[in-house]
């Protein structure tokens, strides 16, 4: 069963470059983020076509999150996170999929966690209690003691390694200490960074800015992560980036992000 997370970064705008990379390495379950549309503008028939039914929580201009499944409807279980009310970016959305003849689904989310920039101010401050936020309802998936991935694009770089150069995002909200450690307390509490484990070296990057060469100089870092219960990561067989999607015509400044888990 494969499980894929890609910032799209437009859906319409990079609906070609979507369907082909779906088209080629068929997912099984493909988290979006930043599909930039609202829910009416979201383009389902395009892929019921090939075979993959959706949810959406769509936003005007910006945000944005889907979750699409090949062969099955994702049945929907939290769209938004609890906490603040007044709160109505559309970046949290999980859903229960059933995939083939399994007998039991999977719990997927799709997360587009707040970049936090320019910091210090109001928009760390969000980024940072959003975080809180996203630990708890984690934790009552936890409870849940179902297999889940939790997907996104998280906006945290973890590590040093996880960076082409510390010093040139030392003062960015992405690799600031408190973003760090909030994401360490998702691990803590028990979930795994899939491709972090898988390659502990690092040097794996998920994100290339579309500014200053970044994808011609390879100066990319890992913002994009699949974090698994113990339930799905005891069936973890393999996970990568499909790093050749980035270097497409009119790509995503994000490439996919995927998991194997046996099923």
């Amino acid at each position: 069963m494969k499980i894929a997370s890609f910032n799209i970064n437009g859906i319409k705008a990079r609906l070609p470059r979507l369907i082909e990379w779906l088209e080629e390495t068929q997912p099984d379950i493909a988290c979006l983020q930043e599909i930039k549309t609202q829910d009416e503008g979201f383009p389902i028939a395009e892929f019921e076509k090939i075979g993959y039914g959706a949810i959406w929580h769509g936003q005007k201009s910006f945000n944005g999150v889907a979750i699409l499944a090949k062969g099955s409807e994702p049945v929907e279980t939290k769209r938004g996170l609890d906490g603040e009310p007044e709160d109505d970016h559309s970046r949290y959305l999980e859903a229960d999929v059933t995939v083939g003849d399994d007998a039991s689904p999977l719990r997927v989310a799709s997360i587009y966690l707040p970049n936090g920039n320019p910091l210090p101010g109001p928009k760390f401050d969000y980024k940072l209690r959003w975080m809180k936020r996203l630990r708890a309802r984690a934790a009552e998936i936890w409870a849940e003691e179902v297999p889940a991935v939790l997907a996104g694009d998280y906006n945290v770089i973890p590590r040093d390694n996880d960076v082409f150069s510390v010093n040139a995002m030392a003062s960015d909200a992405l690799m600031q200490p408190e973003s760090r450690a909030a994401y360490r307390c998702l691990l803590a509490d028990g979930w795994t960074d899939a491709l972090g484990n898988w390659h502990p070296q690092g040097n794996i990057w998920t994100y290339w800015d579309y500014q200053r060469g970044a994808w011609q100089r390879d100066n990319g870092f890992r913002i994009d992560h699949l974090l698994l219960s113990p339930q799905a990561a005891d069936r973890l067989s393999a996970c990568g980036v499909d790093k050749n999607h980035r270097g497409r015509e009119k790509a995503s400044d994000h490439a996919p992000t995927w998991v194997i888990l046996d099923r």
